[in-house]
């Protein structure tokens, strides 16, 4: 964990200064660094391709951005804090007034101190950002607003990576690489999602197809369906966008898919239910969040939610300066690692089973999953002793009734008082002796 903790510090401090936008350079060096932590392959879509209602813009290079008053001492400049440019800025060379200029200046006067992130991909304007008491402090007089940038034809480009399962259902990871210079909002995502990844591959067995997807929000999410939509459709099981995962003393949250009824859904409604594990559950809107909402659009309609903690829009950091790593921590990205992991295994634990000797009881005894004297002592106790006797035992004896293909484990772990991770062992065991079969993901005809 320390060594964890020690490299996704390192991650975080060459991912930050980089200039990101929806498309150019700043996308391209971010995939290539995180592609020296895990094995994704970078695709572009070329500027002027239509998807579906919308075109992949032009790329926008940023050089030089700055202000200067009139005695030539810069006021801000880019080469401090990405934000203090408009994102997709059209380039200007000129002299204007102070009464000018704030026309083009934007700041938060609720939070004095921030630099608000300001974007405008698909209407030309040029600006600039700062904090309202810089605004404040700035005297009458002539300035020099400069900014050097230029819109090319180029591509859009996203990176996936893909670790294959036993079966080819999948379970999507999706997070964003677009904003410049915040820690909570940009750099959550893919930090957790890059060592989540690692985590998933050190699995001895994995059930699913995991497929991680790192791209633009909204155009990024919406061009990665147009090429990827169909295959979707046809393979997935459960998806996750990933944003906002860090916070001190913050709970992860779950913001429910579109579509009802979904695995891991179902898996944190009961996990809520039966075992206290109180996370906060978020009902689907359009109105706001992330890439969840393409997934989510009615003609894809796919069983994707979300996983947040410091969630977007409840923080005062949100899209300004005051999103840092010193108020997301990457302790807590680590936290967001650790319990997503364990709910993706729960995921695949919590599938449909089938008894193989479904005629009656199987004589347990012969398989050392029953005691093998009938006394007052020994009564409801199994031989094996990886977990209390009389937990696998009644563990053994309700996966063996209600296996038929129609229950998920957390149906039938209803009737018990254990956790659904407790039930891995009797399975297991189960499954060794040629007792059980699965889990299948769909219902089984016995």
């Amino acid at each position: 964990m320390i060594n964890e903790l020690k490299e996704m510090d390192e991650l975080f401090n060459k991912l930050f200064p980089i200039m990101r936008s929806i498309t150019g350079e700043g996308v391209r060096e971010t995939i290539r660094i995180l592609q020296k932590y895990i094995p994704l392959e970078m695709e572009g879509i070329s500027t002027g391709t239509e998807v579906f209602d919308w075109k992949i813009p032009k790329e926008w290079v940023i050089r030089e951005a700055w202000i200067k008053d009139e005695q030539g001492n810069k006021v801000i400049d880019i080469k401090d804090l990405n934000l203090h440019v408009v994102n997709y800025s059209e380039p200007v060379n000129l002299w204007v007034s102070l009464e000018e200029l704030k026309k083009h200046l934007h700041t938060i006067p609720q939070l004095p101190d921030a630099v608000p992130y300001v974007i405008s991909y698909y209407k030309e304007r040029w600006g600039f950002c700062m904090s309202h008491n810089q605004l404040n402090s700035l005297g009458e007089g002539q300035y020099h607003v400069y900014i050097d940038s230029e819109k090319v034809d180029g591509q859009l480009n996203f990176a996936q990576a893909v670790l294959p399962g036993k079966s080819d259902k999948e379970v999507l990871i999706s997070t964003y690489i677009c904003h410049p210079s915040m820690a909570n909002n940009e750099l959550s995502g893919p930090l957790v999602a890059t060592y989540l990844f690692n985590r998933l591959k050190q699995w001895n067995n994995r059930e699913f197809t995991y497929r991680f997807v790192y791209l633009p929000e909204t155009i990024g999410s919406i061009t990665y369906l147009w090429k990827y939509g169909h295959e979707l459709k046809e393979k997935l099981y459960s998806g996750l966008v990933l944003t906002c995962l860090g916070g001190k003393n913050r709970r992860l949250s779950f913001k429910q898919p579109r579509l009802n009824h979904t695995p891991m859904d179902e898996l944190i409604t009961y996990l809520n239910s039966r075992e206290q594990y109180e996370m906060p559950i978020r009902p689907f809107t359009p109105l706001h969040g992330s890439d969840e909402r393409q997934y989510c659009s009615p003609g894809f309609n796919l069983p994707v939610g979300q996983f947040s903690k410091m969630v977007y829009g409840t923080y005062s950091g949100y899209h300004n300066s005051l999103d840092t790593k010193e108020n997301m921590t990457i302790e807590a990205l680590l936290d967001s690692v650790n319990e997503i992991e364990k709910l993706l295994k729960l995921q695949e634990l919590n599938g449909y089973y089938i008894n193989q000797k479904p005629f009656g009881e199987p004589k347990l005894g012969k398989y050392d999953l029953y005691p093998d004297i009938n006394a007052p002592g020994t009564w409801g106790k199994s031989s094996t002793k990886k977990i209390d006797n009389r937990q696998q035992l009644n563990q053994v004896l309700t996966l063996l009734n209600y296996s038929d293909g129609k229950h998920r484990l957390s149906d039938l772990a209803k009737t018990l008082p254990y956790s659904l991770e407790d039930y891995e062992i009797s399975i297991e065991a189960l499954k060794e002796h040629g007792l059980l079969a699965g889990p299948f993901y769909e219902e089984q005809e016995l």
